[in-house]
């Protein structure tokens, strides 16, 4: 071992970034409940949310994908008294908006914003379907300009004819940094023919959910006049809450106000096609310059270094001193060691030699 301290300066000590990126699809088969029974699909007594597996949430094996919620604020038309559990839904939209839009001057709870334009008259997305996705999934964030999903919108759920397209486009220059919950893009629907589109969402990177308004499922906006209902015909099969042909059907609306939460997750669900988006994992690096000089570490402490008190390594007193540098350990100001890195094979070290280590940490 050494048997003196080296300082480290400001030049010797150099700080990186690195993004690794993971592909995440998720297909439509598992989300709409493959199992028999819907195993992987997992309702709460307090019925605010549902959880979505990618098997039977029972078994170890079982991982966390995402959690659907429905709402809309007490300002929807959908608001009213009869609607069932409408204290919970106008609940569920101020708790996501409070911490993904925040709060104005006066304490009031902000609106979700179509184009991100909190502050301003905009549009506001007065009802939405809010689907959170699991830490597993997104790691440190959802990688701009990679997220989409497609959702089915013909009178038949189990086709895929007439899938419409969501996604965050030109989400990497376009996003938006006006959040508390960190930076966040719109999310747009596109038309092969016409290329036009419209904000229909937002996608939070950092926080992992994606907001969507309700009225994609329909020709009309909320609120105004008679909403069609051809885009939104969920079935409702008690057992498997699968397409039955001929079934009875309900439209967007009946499904905000007469259906629990769940069961507008359930209709929200089986209309999820697939959803693929890239996660993002931050690693941060701190890496250090450990030189020796020409004059430094040439000699060992250890006590094999030594037989009958002279140098194992010298076989005449005018050879130059030799030493084999195996460990580089960083050590705190009051020289505690700290961190200690394993050289793959030792490095000769005499005073004719100079060596540069590079030790890096990660966290």
């Amino acid at each position: 071992m050494a048997t003196v301290f080296k300082t480290l300066t400001n030049n010797d000590v150099a700080s990186t970034r690195t993004l690794l990126h993971e592909a995440i699809p998720v297909t439509g088969t598992i989300v709409s409940g493959t199992y028999v029974g819907r195993e992987n699909i997992k309702n709460y007594s307090h019925g605010m949310f549902q959880s979505v597996y990618d098997y039977p949430y029972l078994s170890s094996s079982a991982n966390h994908i995402f959690d659907i919620t429905v709402g809309y604020n007490s300002d929807s038309p959908l608001s009213a008294s009869t609607s069932t559990q409408n204290a919970k839904k106008i609940n569920m939209y101020n708790e996501l908006a409070q911490v993904l839009v925040g709060h104005d001057s006066t304490g009031s709870i902000l609106k979700f914003d179509q184009d991100g334009d909190i502050a301003s008259g905009g549009q506001k997305i007065n009802e939405a379907v809010f689907v959170n996705f699991a830490r597993l999934l997104n790691k440190d964030e959802v990688k701009k300009g990679s997220f989409e999903i497609k959702l089915l919108t013909g009178s038949n759920p189990m086709s895929a004819s007439s899938p419409l397209t969501i996604s965050d486009y030109q989400g990497t220059v376009n996003y938006r940094t006006n959040s508390p919950a960190g930076e966040y893009g719109v999310l747009y629907t596109s038309s092969a023919t016409t290329n036009s589109r419209s904000g229909v969402g937002l996608i939070y990177y950092q926080a992992g959910v994606a907001v969507i308004t309700a009225s994609v499922f329909s020709s009309n906006p909320l609120g105004y006049g008679n909403v069609v209902n051809d885009y939104c015909p969920f079935a409702t099969d008690a057992v498997t809450n699968a397409y039955v042909p001929g079934g009875h059907y309900k439209g967007l609306i009946t499904v905000l106000t007469a259906s629990s939460i769940s069961g507008a997750s359930d209709g929200f669900r089986n209309r999820m096609m697939n959803v693929q988006f890239n996660n993002t994992t931050e690693l941060n690096s701190t890496i250090y310059f450990c030189r020796a000089n020409h004059n430094d570490f040439n000699y060992s402490s250890n006590p094999t270094y030594l037989s009958s008190s002279k140098i194992r390594v010298k076989d005449q007193s005018t050879d130059s001193p030799v030493s084999y540098i195996t460990t580089v350990g960083l050590y705190s100001a009051d020289n505690e060691l700290l961190a200690v890195a394993k050289l793959s094979e030792p490095l000769k070290k005499t005073p004719e030699s100079e060596l540069t280590l590079r030790v890096r940490l990660d966290y």
